[in-house]
């Protein structure tokens, strides 16, 4: 099965790192979020991918074409060039790296992706979000409905703690209040060849009358995920991600090194 993944927008929310490179490219360990996102696809099995390119996509097709020889040893022969790859790289991946456009939104870059999906069910995501999401189980709950869409809904981490007030007193504190938060979209979508003819065009963002319209013909469902989920819109998300990294119990690595 194809996993699609939108990597084209701007990031402004994240202009600190986004002015050199696009969002997916923003490292966490040193590597990409979007290289930890294909490799918690991966795990499952899933290592068709097709990227929807956009704002300094050349950074992505960069990465990708230079990914074999970055994680690999080389003997490289200077008088012509000639560069012999020895072991190292164990990524059996394929990728597809599509050009969408600038200024195309979400919906828009979905659509540019049809003519690469082989008019088969495919998985979609972000390039900024990972979690610890088994998506075996997601795929099969998919399937056991035969709608059109099924987004992942996760329960965002709070940013403060939770009170717990009788009168003025305090009889709970949470620093962690994750399940008392509302359902949110947390991408990580099944999708059928039909939600193509719920997008109009490249103006079309996927967030607002695709999946409205979904929702109203009884065409979407929701697999809800209790367990670690992040997206990385600010700096401060940034920080979170990278601090589980270096403490060496990131909760989105379901794979072993």
């Amino acid at each position: 099965m194809i996993v699609a993944i939108l990597a084209g927008g701007l990031g402004t929310r994240l202009a600190e790192e986004t002015e050199i490179r696009p969002k997916p490219m923003v490292e966490i360990g040193g590597k990409p979020i979007l290289w930890h996102i294909m490799k918690i696809y991966a795990h499952y099995g899933f290592k068709d991918f097709v990227i929807a390119l956009g704002y300094k996509g050349e950074h992505i097709k960069k990465y990708m074409v230079d990914c074999c020889s970055l994680t690999s040893d080389l003997t490289v022969d200077l008088r012509n060039g000639r560069v012999v790859r020895h072991e190292g790289n164990n990524l059996d991946w394929t990728v597809k790296l599509i050009d969408t456009g600038m200024k195309t939104q979400t919906g828009g870059r979905i659509k540019r992706l049809a003519p690469y999906l082989d008019g088969q069910t495919f998985m979609l995501t972000w390039g900024d979000g990972v979690a610890d999401i088994d998506l075996n189980k997601l795929l099969a709950f998919h399937r056991s409905h035969g709608k059109l869409a099924t987004l992942t809904a996760v329960r965002p981490p709070a940013r403060y703690g939770h009170l717990e007030l009788d009168g003025d007193s305090i009889i709970e504190f949470s620093e962690k209040p994750q399940t008392r938060e509302g359902w949110i979209n947390g991408a990580f979508f099944v999708l059928e060849p039909g939600v193509f003819d719920y997008i109009e065009g490249d103006d079309t963002q996927w967030e607002k009358e695709p999946l409205e319209n979904l929702a109203r013909d009884g065409q979407l469902k929701a697999f809800r995920h209790t367990s670690y989920w992040q997206c990385m819109d600010t700096l401060r998300e940034k920080y979170i991600l990278e601090n589980y990294w270096n403490s060496g119990n990131a909760p989105w690595q379901v794979w072993k090194e």
